[in-house]
């Protein structure tokens, strides 16, 4: 009954993709997690007790490592309500991850149209798709499981904008902390730790292009090395949060091995409304939350803990009558602390769909790789080409505007061996919401073709928006603006990093390939001559591309900067008791994907709330 039910709760999607694997796999991959993973799966509480020492809002990159952390001390109670549920078989499979973005775990966010036209342009009603986890793990079981701790350079500048204790040196021993890593090469540095955790690794497989990626970097003139370590800028194969071959996210990292803890409650299918404050004494109090279609309140005796990321942290904060004053008083909202909460809105966006053909079968497509045969190799010995999580490879670069010393790179490249048209229009164009034109002439002409991408990112945007309210219905999604590309800079710096990924391109290492640029120039842009300044521009402007990272909603700072919302102990300032721990507390953006800093700022967060409680 219980392999039954689980197969049953399965989206139809994953099986679709899986295609001509029979049921019966999916089945052994039950059987094979019951079994053999003894990582079993985190108790869903029937009810909550009516009061918790601490209640933390969202299980995600950030709320599992703290509901974990707090519940070490013994005579603390704690709470964890996440909206969504929890993981399945389908979501621990890499590559696969692409799969579980428009599904029961993906709040489906989308951002909202750019006034001047000068993003998204060539995706369905000119909105991107913001996909954010609505699951425990949250977006650690969404995303592509890169693990990538940012520059030196962006925590030293935290610290110098008034944040003591976010220096690098700071935060390297919260990166240590969590950390597991299984490659030998890495772990014996002081950068790198094993007993933590978070599972890090590489993936067991590969193609040979991600072979042909780093030997390229060496040819432009950039060394292979530890991306994570002394130095950043290089080349290399990617470090991801992967155990054996499955997606470790952090609600089986930090969540499951606790999972006994009788100060730990977890309740899913929560669904957090407002945040409970008195109005007089400006402290908060609780929460409300829906389950199960009911309304329920509880209490903390010390704090609550906003856990829900960049978007829904900010939504939930205004909602509660703390956030900017006019916009509260648009909605009537009753206003309890005027605070610049939604503003500072940063992403890292780049070049969607840089698509180059090859003339050997070394990419990785669907047609080729969803066979019986590869399934099994899955499913027995969790090895082969359903390990891979997509992004064979990293890079930081250097533009012309980069600082001259060559140590904050502005450019970073996702490298894949595979494109928009490598599972035949099935999925990745609509994970993306592309308009069918844009596909059908671009992309269709391909489908059976060869292709890989490099996707360029801008590291440290100048253009920065916000997270807004729609109405106060916490159930209606913010309105999210990105504001891409307000600052002419951005396009700058980004066309200099689409030059250089068109130069790995033509390299001898792909070379060897026959590899060339896809040619068809994108609708909206063909009166521009083809891979001109002026193309790119447009290009940008189309096909704005980003791997969700949202942060900055929530600005960490000293209490005279007039952007803080909270203070170097991520206290919100002017509501006592309420604390924010996730991506939103970044006061810029870091260099590089925020998962692995968002856990090292949860990690470094439960310290200090121990230390303020007086524990440590």
């Amino acid at each position: 009954m219980e392999a039954a039910g689980a197969l049953a709760s399965l989206a139809p999607s994953p099986i679709t993709v899986l295609g001509l694997i029979p049921l019966l796999a999916l089945g052994i991959t039950y059987f094979r997690y019951q079994q053999y993973d003894p990582e079993s799966y985190v108790t869903d509480i029937n009810a909550v007790m009516p009061i918790y020492d601490f209640v933390v809002v969202g299980g995600g990159s950030a709320g599992a490592v703290v509901a974990s952390r707090l519940s070490e001390i013994g005579n603390w109670t704690v709470l964890l309500l996440e909206a969504g549920y929890d993981e399945n078989e389908i979501s621990d499979i890499p590559a696969l991850a692409g799969y579980t973005q428009l599904s029961e775990m993906d709040w489906k966010f989308q951002t909202t149209p750019s006034n001047n036209r000068s993003y998204c342009l060539a995706m369905n009603g000119d909105r991107c798709n913001w996909p954010r986890g609505k699951v425990l793990g949250g977006s650690s079981v969404l995303n592509a499981m890169v693990y990538v701790r940012g520059n030196r350079n962006d925590y030293d500048l935290w610290e110098a904008l008034g944040n003591p204790g976010w220096s690098y040196d700071s935060v390297l021993p919260y990166f240590l902390k969590s950390e597991d890593n299984r490659n030998p090469y890495l772990v014996n540095t002081p950068y790198h730790a094993a007993g933590g955790y978070l599972t890090v690794q590489e993936a067991p497989w590969r193609t040979p292009l991600s072979v042909a990626f780093l030997k390229a970097g060496m040819e432009l003139g950039y060394e292979n090395r530890d991306i994570n370590g002394a130095k950043q800028t290089g080349f290399m194969l990617t470090q991801a949060t992967m155990r054996r071959g499955s997606r470790c996210s952090t609600a089986k990292a930090f969540l499951r091995p606790v999972r006994h803890r009788d100060n730990l409650h977890v309740a899913l299918g929560a669904q957090v409304t407002r945040i409970l404050i008195n109005p007089v004494k400006k402290q908060a109090y609780g929460v409300e939350f829906i389950r199960n279609g009911v309304k329920q309140k509880v209490r903390i005796k010390r704090e609550v803990v906003m856990s829900a990321g960049a978007l829904a942290t900010p939504h939930l904060m205004m909602l509660s009558g703390v956030g900017p004053a006019e916009h509260l008083r648009e909605h009537g909202i009753p206003l309890i602390a005027n605070l610049k909460v939604g503003h500072n809105l940063q992403d890292h966006v780049g070049l969607g769909g840089l698509t180059f053909v090859v003339n050997k079968p070394v990419t990785f497509k669907k047609d080729r790789f969803q066979t019986f045969a590869v399934a099994m190799n899955y499913i027995l010995s969790e090895k082969g080409p359903m390990t891979t999580q997509g992004v064979e490879g990293l890079a930081f670069v250097n533009t012309k505007y980069a600082p001259p010393s060559g140590a904050w790179p502005d450019i970073q490249f996702h490298f894949a061996p595979s494109s928009v048209n490598s599972d035949g229009g099935e999925q990745i164009r609509k994970i993306l919401n592309l308009r069918d034109r844009v596909y059908n002439t671009v992309y269709k002409p391909i489908e059976n073709t060869e292709t890989w991408t490099i996707l360029p990112l801008l590291l440290r945007p100048k253009s920065s928006g916000w997270v807004k309210l729609r109405s106060r219905n916490p159930f209606q999604p913010p309105s999210i603006e990105p504001n891409y590309f307000a600052y002419k800079e951005d396009i700058k710096v980004l066309t200099e990093g689409i030059k250089i990924a068109m130069a790995i391109s033509n390299t001898t290492s792909f070379q060897r390939y026959g590899s060339r640029p896809h040619n068809i120039p994108l609708p909206g842009c063909q009166h521009h001559v083809l891979f001109s300044d002026e193309y790119w521009e447009c290009s940008l402007k189309h096909f704005s591309f980003t791997i969700y990272h949202p942060t900055g909603t929530c600005k960490m700072g000293p209490k005279h900067d007039q952007e803080a919302v909270v203070d170097p102990r991520l206290r919100v300032h002017g509501v006592a008791n309420l604390r924010v721990v996730d991506a939103s507390v970044m006061p810029t953006i870091i260099s590089g994907n925020p998962n692995a800093p968002v856990i090292m700022i949860a990690e470094k967060a439960s310290d200090m709330i121990k230390e303020d409680w007086l524990v440590l």
